[in-house]
């Protein structure tokens, strides 16, 4: 990106903390009681090691990936004591093994609100549900999407039955714009893919509105709700949507199952997924006859110790629902009030700074770095954030006014005056707000005075000149 630069501030500052809190404008501070008991994650009170010594580790990355709540770590190791293998097998074991699987996936439908009439078939992740969708789809169907959409979402479709709409400027827009186009792309089969809830700003969609609007166009709606389900309640019967799509990584529980949920006509119809054992009902020389039911698209062994751990999640969290919005309702609103109070710092939103969101706030702070930001929150603070354009970069790149040819030039001053990338700070459960407070005071010292070390960029990142703490840890085994 060819852009004009601004001097680089001094890297050494010896300003004290509380003249950066200072910089917050009066925005009265949480009380560490402020917010509500939620159910425990394994990582509460994580000791991190900073410049300046240890802290606990302030969790603001939960929209990249949530720490494991305690009641799924219970779950996992009950599992691991008996898991064997799933539906082959009569030994005690085995029994024990597939019915705790198909109990998952009981658990599972009551989280997403599933009908009578729905399937559920466990994945990896959110891309993976996609692409098993996108798999699924009867010739030239054509598929709306919005360009905000996380990737996951975004690339699974055939380029040329895609239609993609462009960014809204508020959740109205989005409307209009899904009706028009519907309007001007007929055929006999549509599905128009939405998000719950902003990847990059938190914003909550207006599902509802825009899956009505499908449905008089005779379009199904796919919902990703990877980034909605860990903060609010979803459900395929209340908001009238054909599939949800959702990851347990981001739901509190381990990486690598996922799930999609939804009508079984167009799974049944296709050829399976993967083609191998599970999904086979019998197998002749004279051909194959597959499944129908999730087992078509579940071959091979599967992942049972993930199935419950995702399950273990979604019932915790539908237990514990209304504490985990209250929660996450008073951390986010300071979090968002101290953000925008800061001077030189900006936040982003898509539909206006007042719409309903979950709680995640991105932002920039003006000539510095996104990278270097991030850096030096978890050097100097012991705070977790992302940075960059979190896997959505056209809808990163509409929100910072990134035009298409700056993306041709490599961007390598820290202190550039247009950024390229954001800040996102993400909360939840193993959020607290003692750690919302540490943040805000964090991005005001470095909106005042910069960072108070030296801080170099090496092909890897971010670096002290002089890092005093240890190296990471041994591995596990």
């Amino acid at each position: 990106m060819s852009i004009a630069s601004t001097p680089p501030p001094a890297l050494r500052h010896t300003a004290p903390l509380a003249q950066a809190r200072d910089h917050l404008r009066a925005v009265p501070p949480l009380r560490p009681d402020a917010a509500p008991a939620v159910p425990a994650v394994v990582t509460a009170a994580l000791p991190v090691p900073t410049l300046g010594g240890v802290v606990d580790y302030a969790n603001f990355d939960h929209a990249a990936s949530t720490p494991a709540l305690v009641s799924v770590a219970q779950a996992v190791e009950s599992t691991l004591r008996t898991y064997s293998s799933v539906h082959r097998g009569n030994g005690y074991a085995s029994r024990v093994t597939s019915a705790w699987y198909e109990q998952a996936r009981a658990e599972v439908a009551e989280f997403v609100g599933a009908r009578s009439h729905d399937e559920v078939v466990f994945t990896r992740n959110s891309t993976d549900s996609f692409n098993l969708l996108a798999s699924t789809l009867p010739r030239d169907t054509t598929v709306f999407v919005f360009e905000t959409e996380h990737h996951a979402a975004l690339l699974p479709w055939k380029h040329r039955n895609t239609v993609r709409l462009p960014v809204p400027g508020s959740a109205r827009d989005a409307e209009t714009l899904l009706r028009t186009a519907l309007k001007t792309r007929h055929g006999r089969h549509r599905l128009v893919v939405l998000a719950g809830a902003s990847n990059v700003t938190g914003e909550v969609w207006p599902v509802r509105r825009l899956a009505a609007i499908a449905r008089e166009a005779g379009a199904r709606v796919v919902l990703d709700a990877a980034q909605l389900a860990p903060h609010r309640r979803v459900s395929l019967a209340e908001l009238d949507v054909d599939y949800i799509v959702l990851s347990g990584h981001k739901l509190y529980a381990p990486y690598g199952a996922g799930v999609l949920a939804g009508r079984a006509d167009w799974l049944d119809a296709a050829h399976p997924y993967l083609a191998g054992g599970g999904a086979t009902k019998s197998v002749t020389e004279r051909g194959t006859v597959w499944h129908t039911g999730a087992a078509r698209h579940e071959a091979g062994s599967p992942n049972v110790v993930g199935a419950v751990a995702l399950a273990a999640a979604c019932h915790t969290l539908r237990a514990n629902a209304e504490t985990v919005e209250a929660h996450e309702r008073v951390l986010g609103g300071r979090l968002l009030d101290g953000l925008r109070s800061i001077e030189g710092v900006q936040t982003y939103s898509l539909f206006g700074e007042d719409h309903d969101r979950v709680a995640v706030a991105t932002f920039t702070i003006d000539g510095l770095d996104s990278s270097l930001v991030s850096t030096v929150l978890s050097a100097e603070h012991g705070i977790g954030v992302r940075d960059g354009k979190f896997c959505a970069h056209l809808c990163v790149d509409a929100l910072l006014d990134v035009l298409p040819d700056d993306l041709d030039d490599d961007v390598t001053d820290p202190y550039a005056a247009a950024p390229a990338t954001a800040v996102r700070a993400s909360i939840g459960l193993a959020t607290t707000a003692a750690h919302v407070e540490r943040l805000l005071a964090a991005v005001a010292e470095l909106a005042a005075n910069g960072p108070q070390a030296e801080y170099v960029q090496t092909p890897q990142g971010w670096v002290t000149s002089d890092d005093p703490r240890e190296a990471l840890p041994a591995r596990p085994w």
